[in-house]
């Protein structure tokens, strides 16, 4: 893993050199201390982490993460950063500078203009997701009978009538107004799939197999082989507002997944490998999540972001928002070696939440297929900042 030995040698030196969220009065005796809740990386609390020149970067990453840096920086300047870390001119400086910055010295842009820091421990999960290929067709065909919908005109963001008005913070949840007028959750993913929304000219196009297109959505987009060879790239256009649960999870609770005899492998593909073999309790186990989502047809070189800009392979990786800024870098180094490296965060996940935690976006193709099916590495992350920033949230 590279810079590991680095990391662990600053570990004891940063720790004087923290940010922490401000202070709070004590417990009154007696009483239970509040257990904080850590909804950004501001409260989280950051360690400034060693410096960037000392990583180890590898020239060829350095240079795929400065175009990807360039990429979203147009977005980059006109966001507001939910991590409670950045301001939008924050950026300002490094943007301006990796416009015209020279591929070849990649690795002093950043050294020139980003800090380190590590959001709370460090620790990281990293998962990997990628850009599916199925097959797929813009008409319905003999074989082609699996719906891709677009987003449907009535799925809108209300509250109950019902909730009362001391609860209704944060964003409105998503649903539909039924017949009486009474706002209800939208059709689940099983409701679907029995035709909630069939016959409404709603498809933009038909996949051949639904448990390919199940995993398609789970990875928010995709290529659709048609019958003539040509490809139609469909990106994330929304969701349905219904629960996300994930099968493997289910499936290990279950004890389907594992090593001994009987068991699948827990991996996307052995996942896919019990479906196929069990095929009503594989669909069972699929409408069990009953997250449903909703496609739009791209022209882009690549699937769409949370940013808007196309991810790039090994270079994108999607966090939660909360905690690291979407346009900023980081440095992995974990025990998958093909995921240690810079990166850029470009996207998000239904299942990307909290400090430290990623997804690596691996491409299309067999190997990202396989490389993203399987990745599951832990190991240590810095958040690469705009100089300046660790002291200025010091100032606070």
């Amino acid at each position: 893993m590279r810079g590991w030995l680095v990391l662990a040698a600053f570990a004891l030196l940063s720790a004087c050199v923290r940010v922490v969220p401000s202070a709070v009065p004590p417990p009154p005796t007696g009483a239970a201390a509040p257990v904080p809740i850590v909804t950004n990386a501001a409260l989280a609390g950051l360690v400034r982490g060693p410096d960037i020149g000392g990583l180890g970067i590898a020239p060829a990453d350095a240079r795929t993460a400065l175009s990807a840096f360039v990429e979203s920086c147009p977005r980059l300047l006109r966001r507001t950063d939910a991590s409670g870390l950045t301001l939008a001119e924050d950026w300002r400086p490094a943007c301006d500078a990796a416009a015209n910055w020279p591929a070849g010295d990649a690795g002093r842009f950043f050294t020139t203009y980003f800090e380190s820091v590590r959001v709370g421990d460090g620790a990281a999960f990293a998962t990997g997701y990628y850009e599916p290929e199925i097959s797929g067709s813009r008409t319905r065909a003999p074989g082609y009978d699996v719906p891709v919908y677009k987003m449907p005109p009535e799925l809108v963001r209300a509250w109950p009538d019902d909730m009362p008005e001391s609860e209704r913070t944060g964003r409105a949840p998503l649903g539909r107004y039924d017949a009486s007028g009474a706002f209800v959750p939208y059709y689940e993913r099983a409701e679907i799939e029995q035709g909630a929304l069939a016959n409404r000219g709603l498809e933009i196009a038909w996949a051949a197999d639904p448990v390919e297109f199940f995993f398609l959505q789970i990875q928010g987009s995709g290529l659709l082989r048609q019958p003539d060879g040509t490809l139609m790239r469909i990106g994330y256009a929304g969701q349905n507002g219904r629960e996300y649960v994930g099968i493997g999870g289910v499936m290990r609770e279950r004890g389907l997944l594992g090593d001994g005899p009987g068991q699948y492998a827990g991996s996307m593909q052995g996942i896919m490998q019990y479906i196929r073999e069990n095929p009503e309790a594989g669909a069972d186990l699929m409408r069990l999540n009953k997250s449903w989502i909703f496609f739009r047809e791209l022209t882009t070189d690549g699937p769409l972001g949370a940013l808007e800009v196309p991810v790039r392979r090994e270079s994108s990786v999607a966090v939660d928002p909360n905690f690291v800024p979407l346009g900023a870098p980081v440095f992995l180094d974990l025990d998958r070696n093909e995921a240690d490296g810079l990166w850029i965060a470009q996207d998000t996940g239904g299942a990307i939440k909290g400090a430290n935690r990623f997804d690596t976006f691996w491409g299309n193709g067999t190997d990202a297929r396989t490389i993203a099916g399987g990745m599951s590495g832990r190991g240590q992350a810095l958040l690469l900042l705009p100089r300046g920033t660790i002291a200025r949230l010091q100032s606070r």
